[in-house]
């Protein structure tokens, strides 16, 4: 949608209005998944179940329910499911994601898709459990817009068959804990293995391409991406594609002066206030600051936590700000060591002088990457970032990529300082 605004002297401004979608429907693909995937680690799974919400088919339906119900927001328009669509295996498929009355926020949409292995939720990690981030987008009022969360339980509370169900699974009328404990109860079910990868690990030779094999050997060696996204780099990790750390890669520090930001946040937002750093999060420009807003720590500055890469190539666009529209932006932004007037870049971002070729055999793998379930929509989205790569690389820079890595800039002031 779009409207024309007078801006004065005759001029007109064009402004692109973003419309809230409706709320995703329920189906096949939101369905609870089984253990039986290759590649799924059994152990693993079990004990991301806490003991004290333990796993039952009808807390993990209330769950489900609950997931896709838009009378938890405060104006009945948006659901968990409106940024977590399974359709887009659970994201939304935007740059950052539309909340109530059209609030437009600054994060991209992580996926729901193995949330239930992370180590902290949210792109900063400021909260540990599927619990804790199942609250705070209730009550942000970018996102679902209620006042508390005691607010969301009196909606669900007056809706007899909520009634009902609560007192089926929890023996007693609904309350903000149970109902996050449901909520979450379903996000564990949302494992998803069983992509070519897993079949290849597990012995078949053919079930990827070569040049998937290549960008495999790639990822492990030159392209230096196992320095995040690997458990550890003694060992290939073939699993969770993750070190469950953050890391400072150099995306949104030339659009924001980090340094100001930082000192800012430093007075104005505590760190054990976690809804006040959710609505920083999404609402201010202090979303550029990602890790340090929790630790306060000058090396957290700009970090974001390493996602893990299943359905990696249905899940654009990518990065925390959903700036970069393909997998060949992507490498791009790594293969030029992105980092000039960075004082905080991780130290392990260099350029990586990656032909061509060998992008593209990087991408084959992480396509390699993508669960049985989303096979069709991942081979049109190839298709679609493959066509718009050969026209539009905004991110390329050959002369940088196949350069010295550039001197790191040291800190101006310390950013834990006020700033005028």
């Amino acid at each position: 949608m779009r409207a024309l605004l007078s801006v004065g002297a005759g001029a007109l401004l064009l402004l692109t209005v973003l419309k809230l979608p409706p709320i995703p429907r329920t189906g096949p693909l939101d369905a609870p998944k089984s253990l039986r995937q290759v590649g799924a680690p059994v152990d693993a799974t079990n004990a991301a179940v806490p003991l004290d919400n333990p796993q039952t088919p009808e807390k993990i339906a209330l769950g489900r329910q609950l997931f896709f119900d838009g009378r938890l927001s405060a104006d009945g328009t948006v659901a968990c499911s409106s940024c977590h669509d399974p359709a887009r295996a659970f994201t939304d498929g935007r740059p950052t994601s539309i909340g109530i009355k059209e609030r437009v926020g600054q994060r991209n949409a992580p996926t729901i898709l193995n949330a239930l292995y992370n180590k902290t939720q949210f792109w900063d990690g400021r909260v540990r459990t599927l619990e804790e981030q199942a609250e705070l987008p209730i009550i942000n009022p970018s996102e679902m817009g209620q006042p508390s969360l005691e607010a969301a339980v009196g909606k669900i509370a007056a809706i007899g068959e909520y009634q009902r169900a609560f007192r089926r699974v929890f023996k007693r009328p609904p309350t903000g804990r149970d109902l996050l404990r449901a909520i979450a109860a379903y996000e564990r079910t949302q494992l998803s293995f069983d992509a070519p990868f897993d079949h290849f690990i597990a012995g078949d030779q053919n079930a990827i391409d070569d040049s998937a094999k290549r960008g495999w050997e790639l990822f492990n060696t030159r392209a230096r991406c196992n320095k995040c996204h690997a458990l550890t780099e003694a060992a290939r990790d073939v699993t969770f594609f993750t070190d469950h750390d953050f890391h400072n890669i150099g995306i949104g520090i030339l659009r924001h002066n980090v340094v100001a930001l930082a000192g800012q946040a430093g007075q104005l937002i505590r760190s054990g206030d976690t809804a006040a750093i959710d609505r920083a999060a999404i609402q201010m420009d202090f979303t550029a600051l990602g890790r340090f807003l929790i630790t306060k720590r000058e090396r957290d500055i700009a970090a974001f936590k390493t996602p893990g890469l299943r359905n990696v190539l249905v899940t654009a666009p990518y990065f925390h700000d959903g700036s970069q529209e393909t997998l060949w932006d992507v490498m791009d932004h790594y293969n030029k060591g992105d980092g000039l007037q960075n004082p905080y870049l991780d130290e392990d971002i260099k350029p990586l002088a990656l032909t061509e070729e060998e992008i593209d055999d990087v991408v084959a793998f992480l396509a390699s990457l993508t669960s049985a379930q989303y096979k069709e929509q991942g081979a049109g989205e190839l298709a679609r970032q493959r066509e718009l790569s050969r026209t539009t690389r905004p991110q390329r820079d050959t002369a940088r990529a196949f350069g010295p890595k550039p001197a790191r800039p040291k800190p101006p002031v310390d950013p834990r300082q006020p700033h005028n």
